[in-house]
């Protein structure tokens, strides 16, 4: 199965709820490359990224999850295939 790189970039509107974030994360922590966390403590909320090297299901799948958090906004990016820069 071809492996795309992609970030998916997570906004947590509350953060006393992030223990089902984080278990779906955790699920997928093997393809997970990096993650980084920044607390936005006015507002209480919470960026996230996470770098994800995945076949497309997986990835597409990751997302799903997230998309059905209540509290939890998040977009998907792909790398660009090789062959798009050749054109």
């Amino acid at each position: 199965m071809d492996k795309k790189l992609a970030l998916i970039g997570i906004i947590v509107n509350n953060r006393e709820n992030v223990d089902q974030l984080n278990e779906i994360l955790h699920e997928y922590g093997d393809f997970i490359m990096g993650r980084m966390g920044v607390p936005y403590h006015e507002q209480k909320m919470s960026v996230i990224s996470i770098v994800i090297d995945a076949p497309e299901t997986i990835i597409r799948e990751l997302s799903d999850k997230l998309s059905t958090l209540s509290y939890v906004s998040s977009k998907t990016i792909y790398a660009k295939e090789e062959d798009e820069f050749t054109h």
